[in-house]
């Protein structure tokens, strides 16, 4: 009987039957040690097995807290049958966690979709219950995996809870539930089985505060010792309940217990085999059973309460505690299992056990578990006689801090590291896990600078890290350091036609700077990963827009098929952006969408705040004045440009040309961040506000520099903006029927739209009516296909006034495209294209069952019934 628990009871029970109605859900249950969540994951097992419901279970152990995958392998063993019917790169992901192979690092974010997959097709025989109490213990790749998982549940039929104490296990997204104190009524029902005094009774509901584990063990502890009581904590008190009672035991059981709590998953063949070495027995828990404090199966040992355990290796004298250990690894076969007793058994510098966690540390980064690695590395690094030796060993675990997103570790680390070695081999290492978190927290001109001066100091990885300072130096606007850069690649005999390009562009030759962009270009077609990379930023600042699109695009595709699920979102904000400027918002609006869910679900929050950059845009141009400034507020400082770029252009669209034109002059500022395209491109934008208010002279600087830029890169979109930035200034038509024609040979419709609304006017005012209908029709034609609602209404003004009496305010044709959700689009549209649900699952990183849920629910939206009618539609 559980007395006071009807609120979570509801909430499980509300659970678990959405997910036997085909709607998954996760639920955290967190308190303090004691509280009862335990009893509530009891309760919720045997409800749901009574229902027909497949129940998964797991517990995190505290000795296995820094054990890769510790936890995931005792969830996953029971049904690692199910492994082969995974898409391959997920199921290499699994089987790496269960030790079947080894594979090369992966995105540590691969094994929470394989999990989610998993998950998912078992829950196709029957909805599924996944429990996990003491998630608090639980080793951080397990957490990750599971937490994914559980984020992106949705139509699986499983269900997820997670019991946790109030510290650790941050479920950030996830429902949580505090289990309550009991009252009174319910304390005094727990207790009556006691047979208390009244007195005693109440003695012991006032100490215990309502926990329910206090008052049992409390009531128990007053009937057989009615004086006990120490005034501490619950918890403590709790603690030390136990400790009195395993002190009453035998010397032999209580080391038989300390040996179980050592070795912490109950695995007991282990721990015979190695307590047999200090002359202890199965028959030496026999008291510990009877008393209750440990169940015993012919292969386990399990604690009744984890505080028993912990009772129990506290109560151990440090010599005792090593002894435990050092048997452990002895008897262990599992490398990794020994390697988790080696650090605590040894007491000084010991180079063969340091040489054992660096082992077991490349095995946990080789399964993507960086934050184990990462202790790991630092466990040998302490048991690492000389001091090079720890020097590299520490470097490496702020690698694999860095990897594993824990940058503040990655730089204490690094800086811990870089007071131990004058060595410029190591300074250089260090120098870039340093300037990587530098970067990231927004110190990127710190962070160029680093790199330059390290590589200055020394030999170190040269190249790589001379591109790098290129790169952080360029969005930090620090034209010193591309150019230092730059010119010590060449030096090398390294010169990086992109590094080159940009020291080029910083010093404003882009006759020279382009080229070598183009270069970059053309070299990464065909190129490795990083050669792409490179090639797809070099055609973003040449203003390429069908090679940048093209390379996105691969990218993306790249992303998806290898499971590279932390490096999609960057991927997809880069094919956003392009989407944009080709006049595809919705298509735009669903790669942010699945770019904002998946860095949620992987903790990237600066990159989630980051993308909102671009739906600021769309809403700009579309008129939406609200969503855009709420969007452009948590644009972080490195998407100013396009915060900025947004905000102006709702004020040029209203007719405040004075407030754009000072937003656009603030946020171009000094530095190589001007040259990029979408900096660039907001030149277009200067220009209009300042002939607009007859101060046409503000914006001479900025366009002579863009028409270079234009001339140099040959792109027709941006010689048509030159040429229309031109015709505003100047007043000549042949540049405005220049810009016309280049539009044609472009890919930019909004920029089209505006120089046809422009020339329109100009031809109105040339009182050439006839001529500036068929114009402006054409630009309000493109206005109303892109729902440019204020600039479709400029358009239908100047219509009127060169007198074409039937424009009137219509309401847009609706896109049956419109009625979908963005994830809905992404489904439908590789579903027309003949992917079979798994595929689009894999691609999308969702479960099968979501996928057909959101293909269901778009059926009746798009009028079809059946993929076969799905394909006939127009989606694009």
């Amino acid at each position: 009987m559980l007395y006071g628990r009807s609120t979570e009871l509801a909430a499980l029970d509300e659970l678990t039957a959405g997910a036997r109605e085909g709607r998954s859900g996760a639920l955290v249950l967190r308190g303090e040690a004691g509280i009862g969540k335990t009893a509530l994951l009891d309760r919720a097992a045997q409800s749901a097995s009574a229902s027909g419901m497949r129940v998964l279970r797991v517990t995190g152990v505290e000795p296995e807290a820094d054990l890769a995958f510790g936890g995931l392998v005792q969830l996953l063993w029971p049904v690692q049958d199910r492994l082969d019917g995974l898409p391959e790169p997920q199921a290499d992901a699994l089987r790496a966690v269960l030790g079947a192979t080894r594979p090369p690092t992966r995105d540590r974010f691969l094994t929470g979709l394989a999990v989610l997959t998993l998950l998912a097709d078992l829950a196709e025989q029957g909805p599924l219950l996944c429990l996990v109490d003491d998630a608090q213990w639980l080793d951080q790749a397990t957490s990750d995996a599971l937490l994914f998982a559980a984020r992106r549940l949705a139509a699986e039929q499983v269900a997820m809870v997670f019991a946790t104490r109030d510290e650790g296990f941050a479920a950030p997204g996830l429902t949580e539930l505090r289990p309550s104190r009991l009252d009174t009524g319910d304390a005094v029902s727990l207790l009556a089985d006691l047979g208390l005094p009244p007195a005693l009774r109440d003695q012991v509901i006032a100490e215990s505060a309502g926990n329910p584990l206090a008052l049992i063990e409390f009531g128990a502890a007053r009937r057989d010792d009615p004086g006990s009581f120490t005034p501490v904590t619950v918890a403590d008190r709790v603690l030390s309940s136990y400790r009195t009672q395993i002190a009453a035991l035998p010397e032999k059981t209580r080391l038989a217990l300390l040996f179980a709590a050592a070795e912490g998953r109950g695995d007991l063949p282990l721990q015979m085999k190695a307590a047999r070495t200090l002359g202890v027995g199965l028959e030496d828990l026999e008291d510990a059973e009877r008393a209750g404090l440990i169940q015993v199966t012919e292969s386990t040992v399990v604690f009744r309460h984890p505080l028993i355990g912990t009772a129990a290796y506290q109560g151990a004298v440090l010599a005792r505690r090593i002894a435990a250990h050092q048997a452990l690894a002895d008897a262990a076969d599992d490398p990794d299992c020994r390697a988790r007793h080696l650090p605590l058994a040894t007491t000084s510098p010991d180079d063969e056990v340091a040489s054992e966690l660096v082992a077991a540390a490349e095995r946990a980064a080789d399964r993507s578990a960086y934050a184990a690695a990462s202790l790991l590395h630092q466990q040998a690094a302490r048991l690492t006689p000389d001091r090079r030796g720890q020097v590299r060993r520490l470097t490496d675990a702020a690698v694999c801090a860095l990897n594993a997103g824990h940058a503040g570790q990655a730089r204490d680390l690094a800086e811990q590291a870089e007071r131990s070695s004058p060595e410029p081999e190591d300074l250089a290492r260090l120098a870039s896990v340093r300037a990587a978190v530098m970067f990231e927290s927004g110190e990127r001109r710190e962070a160029a600078r680093l790199l330059l001066r390290t590589h200055a100091a020394g030999p170190g990885p040269g190249p790589a890290m001379l591109r790098t300072g290129a790169t952080y130096g360029w969005f930090a606007g620090d034209a010193d350091s591309v150019r230092e850069a730059a010119e010590r690649l060449a030096s090398l005999g390294e010169a990086d036609p992109m590094v080159e390009g940009m020291a080029h562009l910083v010093d404003d030759d882009y006759a020279r700077g382009l080229p070598l962009l183009e270069r970059a270009v053309a070299a990464g077609q065909d190129g490795s990963d990083a050669a792409r990379t490179r090639a797809l930023h070099s055609a973003i600042l040449l203003g390429d827009d069908a090679a940048a699109m093209e390379l996105a695009a691969a990218e993306v595709a790249r992303c998806r098929a290898q499971g590279l699920i932390g490096a999609l979102p960057q991927a997809l904000h880069l094919l956003a952006e392009r989407q944009v400027l080709a006049g595809a918002h919705r298509d735009a609006e669903a790669s942010v969408a699945e770019a904002v869910e998946i860095a949620r679900d992987t903790g990237l929050r600066e990159r989630v705040a980051w993308l909102g950059g671009v739906p600021a845009r769309i809403a700009a141009i579309e008129g939406d004045e609200r969503r855009c400034r709420d969007l452009v507020r948590d644009v972080p400082d490195v998407g100013r440009v396009a915060g900025e770029s947004a905000l102006s252009l709702l004020e040029l669209a209203r007719g405040d040309y004075e407030a754009a034109l000072g937003r656009l002059e603030t946020a171009a500022g000094p530095g190589p961040q001007r040259h990029m395209a979408m900096a660039m491109a907001t030149v277009a934008d200067q220009v209009e506000a300042a002939v607009r208010l007859g101060q046409s002279g503000r914006a001479e600087r900025p366009m002579r520099a863009f028409e270079a830029w234009a001339r140099a890169g040959g792109q027709p979109w941006a010689l048509a903006v030159a040429h229309r930035c031109r015709a505003l200034v100047d007043g000549r038509e042949e540049d405005y029927r220049e810009a016309v024609r280049l539009h044609g040979q472009g890919r930019r419709p909004f920029e089209r739209a505006r120089t046809a609304l422009l020339y329109g006017e100009w031809l109105r005012r040339a009182r050439r009516r006839s001529e500036a209908r068929d114009t402006l029709r054409s630009a309000l034609e493109d206005f109303e296909g892109l729902r440019a609602v204020p600039w479709a209404e400029r358009a239908r003004a100047e219509l009127r006034a060169a007198g074409d009496a039937t424009t009137s305010a219509k309401a847009t044709a609706e896109n049956v495209l419109d009625r979908l959700t963005p994830q809905e689009l992404q489904v439908v549209r590789l579903a027309a294209d003949g992917n079979s649900s798994r595929e689009i699952a894999a691609q999308l990183f969702l479960s099968r069952r979501t996928v057909e849920h959101h293909l269901y629910k778009a059926y009746p939206k798009l009028g079809v019934g059946s993929r076969r009618e799905l394909a006939r539609l127009n989606l694009v």
